[in-house]
């Protein structure tokens, strides 16, 4: 059953889950071939049941203590922009389509995803996009994250941060 999962990580990022669950977005993902969505929702008020998206078989919960076995089993994770996210599912090897919240104050956010787009290693939108976003994507166009450059990803991420 091809799925998606869709993490949040530890915080809330409730409009994430509102668009995903969307008809409009579950229709996209319906479109590419997704049967199954599972819902990693944090600290959000949000956790839709069967009943929100009775289109797509749905799973949700907060917080386990390891999503790797999600990230692993998903066709496609689309994830907030969070650096110990985006690295899981990179080092998976998993498709990841970023959503950057863009309601974020000093959104460090939105340089590291511009950069791993610009490297293709994923795709970003925001939660306004997303929707245009998934009817459009080409997956295809996604190269590996290579092993063995974690200190050019550090680097990148304290020059962003300012660090350094």
């Amino acid at each position: 059953m091809k799925t998606v999962f869709v993490t949040v990580g530890t915080t809330s990022f409730d409009e994430l889950i509102e668009i995903i669950i969307s008809s409009e977005a579950v229709q996209a993902l319906k479109a590419r071939g997704y049967e199954r969505l599972v819902l990693q929702v944090g600290r959000g008020c949000l956790l839709p049941t069967v009943e929100s998206c009775p289109d797509l078989e749905i799973e949700a919960f907060r917080f386990k203590d390891s999503i790797a076995k999600d990230i692993s089993r998903a066709d496609l994770v689309i994830s907030h922009a969070g650096a110990g996210s985006c690295l899981e599912v990179l080092g998976a090897g998993r498709p990841l389509l970023v959503v950057v919240n863009d309601k974020l104050m000093d959104n460090h956010q939105l340089e590291l995803a511009r950069q791993l787009q610009m490297d293709s290693n994923l795709l970003y939108c925001t939660c306004s996009t997303l929707t245009k976003t998934l009817r459009t994507m080409d997956l295809s166009v996604l190269q590996p994250f290579l092993p063995g450059q974690p200190k050019k990803f550090a680097n990148f991420l304290d020059k962003a941060l300012g660090v350094r």
